[in-house]
């Protein structure tokens, strides 16, 4: 029997990844690929926990260009996300995986509204819980949320799923051919530095509660098994060196 390094995870997805090439909105072979990833982890008993963003149907650099209010901006980012959750939900369950989504605004025709206790007891019975709209306030990303939900559930690790980037550069690798790979930073480094992984309220939040970071590759088939058994792939961000 394998013996998972991390027994309880938060993968943090962007919603970018279930665009595939298509760039917007979410594609059927794409999606049907990830949750059968994480269908792998979860057959090793790993408790699973869901972060997903909604930039592949809302961003709010287009609120911003539409002249649009912040706060209603990020209320609609918010939403989006709860759209994927549903998808992603829909798609785990297909394959026999029993999937909750909680949400952080309150929509209980569709979700769970969030909570912390209910989310725990999700986990022990090997639920994924998918956790949608954001923290539930504008001007937070969906790092953040990562970051805070991590905490709460007390998680072992946040998985970041880059696409196509298979870890950590001083520079933008698909920009920069001379981009230098890290292996290891602390989350103090990423602020110093300004790596831009996660926003700087995430990188504080995780490193006040001791959380590790590792950014891998989601494209490259089997990466999420290898991060949860402990292969050294991608860049690790500890609170310490």
């Amino acid at each position: 029997m394998v013996d998972p390094k991390y027994k309880r995870v938060v993968l943090k997805l962007s919603g970018e990844a279930l665009a595939g090439q298509d760039g917007f909105g979410i594609n059927p072979e794409t999606i049907k690929g990830i949750v059968k990833e994480i269908k792998d982890v979860h057959d090793l008993g790993v408790e699973i926990a869901i972060v997903v963003g909604g930039g592949n149907i809302w961003r709010g650099k287009i609120g911003a260009e539409m002249g649009m209010e912040r706060s209603q901006a990020d209320y609609m980012g918010m939403l989006a996300t709860v759209m994927n959750a549903l998808g992603l939900q829909d798609t785990l369950e297909n394959i026999g995986v029993p999937t909750r989504v909680q949400t952080a605004i309150d929509m209980r025709q569709i979700a769970e509204p969030y909570i912390r206790r209910k989310a725990i007891r999700h986990l022990e019975k090997k639920r994924v819980v998918i956790f949608a709209g954001g923290i539930g306030s504008p001007y937070f990303s969906t790092d953040t949320t990562a970051a805070l939900r991590a905490a709460e559930i007390d998680a072992d690790v946040i998985l970041m799923a880059k696409n196509n980037v298979d870890g950590i550069y001083n520079a933008d690798p698909k920009i920069d051919s001379h981009a230098i790979k890290f292996t290891e930073l602390t989350h103090l480094d990423i602020i110093n530095k300004g790596l831009q992984v996660m926003d700087t309220t995430a990188s504080s939040l995780s490193m006040d509660n001791n959380i590790p970071l590792i950014v891998f590759n989601l494209n490259k088939e089997g990466n999420i098994r290898k991060v949860i058994l402990g292969e050294e792939i991608g860049t690790k961000v500890r609170r310490d060196k």
